[in-house]
């Protein structure tokens, strides 16, 4: 799931002599805004559900820039279709499994503040993906057939490799035919995703601020 998982607010001045740009602008795409604050609160969320310390590199911010940009183009297809979404509750149990990973309630909340993060950042976040997860099949699974051919020329693939790893008690076609059939779908949705992307990218004029990024 390469596609989706590559997916997964404006400016203030001080009005002083010294005035200094607080939240600069990162990337615009048409007329929405994508801050600076938004790439670095996108990595530190990452950084946390993934277990690792935040870095924030010119690379990591360009790839959480990309990430977001993704999301826009998403989330408008989302309002101009009225796709209906989900109740913020629905992502409570992503949570409750995120804070028994951690411990329970008290390492969790201490590890959120270590990363710089309240609650709702985690909140929000876990919720959008599983939005996100839930557009993308609605918007992209139902166009997607593999037919009988692709499932066995897996298999055959499969069976290769097993034979030459000297695997015992291989599984049959059979038994294997559900799990290769779901790896295939979500293949093809990946790329049904990567295009439809790609030709959104051409219907909005998405701009990039390096000064944001570096």
């Amino acid at each position: 799931m390469r596609a989706i998982k590559g997916i997964f607010a404006a400016s203030l001045l001080l009005g002083t002599l010294h005035a200094e740009i607080i939240d600069r602008i990162a990337v615009t795409v048409g007329d929405r805004v994508i801050s600076e604050q938004q790439v670095l609160r996108e990595i530190r969320i990452a950084a946390f559900l993934n277990r690792e310390t935040a870095n924030v590199s010119a690379a990591t911010r360009r790839d959480a820039a990309e990430r977001l940009v993704k999301q826009d183009l998403i989330r408008r297809e989302m309002e101009e279709t009225h796709y209906p979404l989900p109740e913020k509750s629905e992502a409570d149990p992503l949570e409750n499994q995120i804070i028994a990973d951690y411990g329970g309630e008290t390492p969790y909340m201490a590890a959120l503040a270590a990363a710089g993060l309240d609650r709702r950042d985690v909140r929000d976040e876990l919720w959008w993906q599983l939005t996100t997860l839930r557009f993308i099949d609605y918007r992209f699974r139902p166009a997607v057939h593999v037919p009988q051919s692709a499932i066995d020329a897996y298999y055959n693939q499969q069976l290769e490799k097993w034979k030459a790893q000297g695997q015992k008690n291989v599984p049959s076609l059979e038994d294997s035919r559900d799990s290769i059939e779901k790896i295939l779908i979500e293949e093809q949705v990946d790329q049904a995703l990567d295009h439809w992307l790609t030709e959104q990218r051409r219907l909005v004029n998405v701009r990039y601020r390096d000064e944001a990024l570096r």
